[in-house]
């Protein structure tokens, strides 16, 4: 089993110490960092190449959109996953377009915050469908236009996996569909994170959209 290595951004303590005991318990998890403000939250990013930050919106020095767009500039591969209180949709929006891989509420309980993160890992989207639906065609409506650097970067398999990442199945759904097992869909998203530079299937698929590979 890997573990997942995390980072807290939070600048209550109380907070931030309860959620770090509360995910220590899991088997699979180490908090490799604590952050209480933006700006040490992107210097401890280096420090410690965290493979997920649980980032909270409203703290000091940077903001947690700043210090997201910071992070995700530096270091793609890091998947950064908002959890606070604000759920507007142009706090949402807002973090998508910073690359956030995906965005929770706090009044989730410790079971869904740990699947969360253990989904980010593996590459699933954590984004509740509903504000998937009403976000993320916005994002996608300022498209490029379509050239052959898609077909040419990802494969027919990627790009088969991509497609039906938009409509936000998970691993096991996909590969029931493509006829492939959950670790080949896993491993298959590995590579074009890798290609696209990217952390997360949230903004692999935002990118494939924008590049007008998919429909």
């Amino acid at each position: 089993m890997d573990t997942i290595k995390v980072m807290l951004v939070e600048d209550h303590i109380l907070v931030r110490e309860g959620t770090k005991q509360l995910l220590e318990h899991e088997e699979d998890m180490q908090i490799v960092a604590e952050a209480g403000d933006g700006e040490t939250a992107v210097r401890l990013a280096a420090e410690h190449q965290p493979d997920v930050i649980l980032m909270d919106v409203n703290i000091p020095v940077k903001n947690g959109l700043e210090a997201t767009r910071e992070i995700k500039a530096l270091y793609p591969r890091i998947a950064v996953l908002v959890l606070t209180a604000y759920d507007d949709d142009e706090y949402v929006s807002a973090f998508l377009q910073a690359r956030a891989a995906g965005y929770l509420l706090k009044h989730i309980d410790i079971q869904q915050l740990a699947k969360a993160v253990r989904d980010v890992y593996a590459g699933e989207s954590v984004l509740d469908p509903a504000i998937a639906s009403r976000i993320v065609p916005q994002l996608a409506q300022d498209r490029d236009i379509q050239t052959e650097e898609g077909p040419a970067l990802l494969s027919e398999t990627e790009l088969a996996i991509l497609r039906l990442a938009t409509r936000w199945m998970t691993n096991q759904e996909i590969a029931h569909e493509l006829g492939y097992s959950a670790h080949m869909v896993q491993v298959q998203l590995n590579d074009i994170f890798s290609k696209l530079e990217v952390g997360s299937r949230t903004e692999a698929v935002l990118y494939a959209l924008r590049k007008n590979w998919l429909p």
